[in-house]
């Protein structure tokens, strides 16, 4: 019995993937999830002042993200050409960011040989 209802969630699964609603459903979640992660990025930076000015990246691509996000729910176009982009230079965005994080741990007094203070605390 339980197989079979397996088999039956696999078979939904790809159902609803072909028909579209697994797409809807993913870039309705890109879209709720970018909010609080760049407003959770905008007080950590705002915290370190934005003294840097890779700072206010994240900040500036969180809106076109959530954008695109929504436009994929209500359209299959947007959600195969611009969700795929944005989200790209989201997550390059993301790259760039743990390199300067791992930089200003680096630099930091201790650098990686006290990771409870400045792991915690973040870099500069």
């Amino acid at each position: 019995m339980r197989s079979r209802r397996r088999a039956h969630g696999w078979r939904r699964l790809l159902a609803n993937a072909r028909a579209g609603r697994l797409q809807r459903t993913l870039s309705g979640m890109a879209a709720a999830s970018a909010l609080p992660l760049g407003a959770e990025v905008f007080f950590e930076h705002y915290r370190g002042s934005f003294g840097d000015k890779w700072m206010w990246t994240p900040i500036a691509l969180t809106p076109p993200l959530v954008a695109a996000g929504v436009a994929g729910v209500v359209s299959e176009r947007a959600a195969r050409t611009a969700l795929p982009l944005v989200s790209a230079l989201y997550t390059l965005d993301g790259l760039v960011g743990v390199v300067t994080h791992v930089r200003g741990i680096r630099r930091k007094p201790g650098g990686f040989r006290e990771p409870l203070y400045n792991l915690v605390m973040g870099p500069p």
